[in-house]
């Protein structure tokens, strides 16, 4: 693994005092600034597999990390509308930078819907001073991504969690590392453990071909000394909760912001750097009839696929939590899956079709282009689509509610 650009040994120092958004626009304005920093490295740093420190640390700095925390805890609460429109522009600039807090979100959702006020007020307090949370993600060797293998088991007057996870997105650029486990009585829980910590090892292992600096590699735990202040129990399977849909929002915006970018991208290189085919008999590719009914029949399935994921955010943000049921948690989670259908298809599409219409000498490496693919191509695989299909097939035909958990 190429790690000689690579300065991450004090990540898990206490960050600069962060900021606190609490306007919609503001945070827009700072996610902006985030992806202009990020953009004109990303090539660069996709080929070098260099991590976006400078735009992560700026994520932080200026208070994104804290915009989904109720006001009553002191942070942004803002809508869930403006924190995919966040994970979107970012992702369009580098959507691995997109891609790093995403589970920072889930678990705030989580704390949120499971936590008790202490460690609420504990876990937000930190973050709104702008640490991130990382999540030591499912287990390589298991059946299936929701088994646990991984103990938390008391040892003399010590609580002691030991196992390996894999899928870590964000764990190496975390101050706490959130992980699963299963005590004793085969309880599952939540465990948050503060860096360092001895027997806490986050290693940087992530080979995937796309989304090359998330650092999504391994976690070790061995016999890492756990707080039992610091653990939450995991609800019940049939639990209704917004922990899903969030989660598959923010993956939704982050496939969005890949779509988007490689569009922006293509359109750049058909105006200044393709040449029109040789029967088209044109002087510019850009005036390539075919290409322009190809380039316009794209940018409506991307503004359909952008369209609905703003609904879907607007459903989340009009689910009364107070009172939520397991009706409204599955009309919250089949909303973002209709959009997640969609912007998982067009940021396939629009990876695919930007090599097409630039021709083969889009493919040479000094552009980078075939990273959007890889992205896209890589990211889309978290849950599959076809059980997206399923899922709001059975809901609409048979009235079936969608399962509970973070892939739905």
């Amino acid at each position: 693994m190429n790690n000689k650009h690579h300065q991450y040994h004090d990540l898990w120092l206490p960050p600069e005092t962060a900021q606190v958004i609490t306007r919609d626009d503001d945070a827009i304005a700072a996610a902006k600034a985030v992806a202009a920093l990020a953009l004109p490295g990303a090539v660069e740093r996709d080929r070098e597999r260099d991590y976006p420190l400078e735009a992560l640390a700026l994520f932080s700095r200026s208070g994104l990390g804290s915009i989904s925390i109720p006001r009553a805890f002191g942070g942004g609460g803002l809508s869930y509308r403006t924190v995919a429109e966040v994970f979107r522009l970012i992702s369009a600039a580098d959507p691995s930078l997109g891609q790093i807090p995403q589970n920072h979100f889930g678990i705030i959702q989580f704390v949120l819907d499971e936590g008790t006020l202490a460690q609420q007020e504990a876990i937000f307090q930190a973050v709104i001073a702008g640490q991130r949370l990382g999540n030591g993600g499912p287990e390589k060797h298991t059946r299936h991504t929701r088994e646990v293998l991984a103990r938390l088991q008391q040892q003399g007057d010590k609580w002691r969690l030991t196992g390996d996870k894999f899928y870590s997105t964000g764990a190496l650029f975390a101050h706490i590392i959130v992980t699963t486990a299963l005590e004793d009585n085969d309880q599952p829980v939540m465990a948050f453990i503060p860096r360092p910590a001895a027997g806490l090892q986050v290693i940087d292992d992530w080979s995937g071909i796309g989304q090359r600096t998330t650092a999504s590699g391994t976690v070790r735990l061995q016999a890492v000394v756990v707080d039992p202040a610091w653990v939450i129990p995991l609800p019940d399977s049939h639990k209704p909760g917004l922990r899903g849909p969030l989660s598959q929002l923010i993956q939704a915006a982050i496939d969005a912001g890949i779509a988007r970018g490689a569009f922006d991208e293509a359109s750049d290189f058909i105006r200044h750097h393709s040449r029109p085919w040789v029967d088209a008999g044109v002087e510019r590719n850009a005036d390539d009839p075919y290409l322009l009914a190809d380039v316009g029949r794209l940018h409506i399935e991307l503004r359909a696929a952008d369209a609905l994921l703003r609904r879907a955010a607007q459903v989340l943000d009009e689910t009364d939590v107070s009172l939520l049921t397991p009706e409204s948690a599955a009309q919250a989670s089949i909303a973002v899956a209709e959009a997640k259908v969609l912007t998982t298809e067009v940021a396939l599409k629009a990876s695919e079709k930007l090599l097409e219409w630039g021709g083969s000498r889009a493919t040479l490496s000094v552009h980078g282009l075939d990273r959007h693919w890889r992205n896209a191509r890589t990211h889309t695989l978290h849950d599959p689509v076809r059980w997206k299909y399923h899922a709001i097939g059975n809901y609409y035909l048979n009235g079936i509610l969608p399962v509970r958990h973070a892939w739905i």
